[in-house]
């Protein structure tokens, strides 16, 4: 499915309803985000993170790699993580940030942005998201 999205209030109002559709499952939920740099993945991972209820200011960890976040008690979910792979050469890198505990949890949800460079070692997804700009600053969402 691909939807063509003409703001940042746009993206917001996906990422709503993009996160009702999230369940738990048997370990934790992956998402995984493409697209090439300013296409929209931390946008996208910021209002994602909102919806879930997340207070704190979300910033990319492309530096630190990983943020997890606490959720408000009540949901389905305990934990948003957000993992930033551009720096990673591979996948065998992601055992540092303790990759396979924190998605033996079914209580987090993991937003990966730029799972082409781990893909290697990345278990099924729940959604696989690319963004990609448009002409005049729009942005096309595909999900697959």
């Amino acid at each position: 499915m691909e939807k063509r999205l003409e703001s940042l209030s746009d993206l917001e109002t996906e990422a709503n309803m993009f996160a009702r559709t999230l369940a738990p499952r048997k370990g934790a939920t992956l998402v995984t985000l493409s697209g090439e740099l300013g296409a929209g993945k931390t946008a996208f991972t910021k209002a994602l993170a909102k919806a879930f209820g997340v207070e704190e200011h979300v910033t990319s960890p492309t530096f630190v790699l990983e943020k997890i976040y606490a959720l408000p008690a009540g949901q389905e979910f305990a934990r948003f993580a957000h993992i930033d792979a551009y720096r990673l050469k591979d996948g065998s890198e992601l055992a540092a940030l303790g990759f396979d505990e924190l998605m033996s949890d079914p209580e987090t949800v993991v937003v990966l942005e730029w799972p082409e460079k781990v893909e290697d070692t990345l278990p099924p997804r729940a959604a696989e998201i690319s963004l990609e700009v448009l002409p005049g600053g729009a942005r096309k969402i595909s999900y697959a």
